[in-house]
């Protein structure tokens, strides 16, 4: 009699070397202590780190504005901090490295040597998919409710979005839409990216690996995801400058959830 054996999904043994361990609720807010901890540690790292971002973010926006299309910067924003933890891969590294003792150089950050450099590109080719996917479905949410005509200027989209029923239609259904792809989003990419500075693994442990402890611990991830998400959202509201001390200190937090995170059988 021959016994069938079905073949592992490629990663799917070496996740489940790692344990995901359960964490209290409230330990979101010890990663912010320790990622403000690390931010006094270097500050002109990461503050040097934060304004670079800054800049990004403001070039984006500015050539929005240039084009007329000042009306997709909420939808760009939300896309482009989808990539965000590929952009922190620096951060993560200066944490690393204050961790382990070692001396924490401009250099070093900015040319992270890992010898998981390949796996590190198709988790950022999975988050860059992510945005791809958001920005068509902004764009198929607004020809449902709009038409297929081009998007207004602010001065005519903001009021019709505000204060007309399919303006607010719109608004509900873009923000269910994209909270779902965010949620799916912050799942693959939790700790995954730090996950694999830290450890010699690939793409597919270190996403499972995210998942099971988003999983594991719900609660405490979804209290997680709900700061990101407000820090981002205040760093935007404040044209955008909050973002030079917010995103390296939710860099540097982001370290610090991966190691409370995961363990070793």
């Amino acid at each position: 009699m021959s016994v069938s054996t079905k073949s592992p999904i490629p990663g799917q043994a070496q996740a489940s070397a790692l344990v995901i361990r359960r964490i209290r609720p409230d330990a979101p807010w010890r990663w912010l202590e320790a990622g403000w901890a690390d931010m006094r540690a270097v500050p002109a790292i990461s503050l040097t780190y934060g304004l670079a971002f800054l800049l990004v973010s403001l070039s984006l926006v500015g050539a929005l504005v240039l084009l007329d299309l000042g009306a997709l910067v909420p939808v760009m924003a939300a896309g482009f901090l989808l990539v965000g933890p590929m952009l922190a891969v620096g951060l993560y590294e200066a944490s690393r490295r204050l961790e382990a003792g070692l001396s924490v150089r401009l250099a070093d950050v900015v040319f992270v040597s890992t010898r998981n450099i390949s796996q590190l590109a198709l988790i950022g080719a999975m988050l860059i998919g992510a945005m791809f996917i958001w920005l068509q479905v902004a764009g198929w949410l607004f020809a449902l409710f709009f038409g297929a005509g081009t998007i207004p200027p602010p001065a005519e989209f903001v009021p019709a979005l505000l204060l007309t029923s399919r303006g607010l239609a719109l608004l509900i259904a873009g923000s269910v839409a994209g909270g779902l792809i965010a949620f799916a989003t912050f799942s693959i990419s939790a700790i995954s990216v730090p996950l694999l500075l830290a450890r010699d693994t690939d793409a597919v442990t270190a996403v499972l690996a995210s998942m099971r402890a988003v999983r594991r611990n719900f609660w405490a991830m979804l209290l997680w995801a709900w700061i990101i998400a407000l820090l981002t959202a205040f760093g935007i509201a404040t044209w955008f400058l909050g973002l030079a001390v917010i995103f390296p200190l939710l860099g540097h937090a982001t370290w610090h959830a991966q190691r409370a995170l995961v363990g070793d059988v």
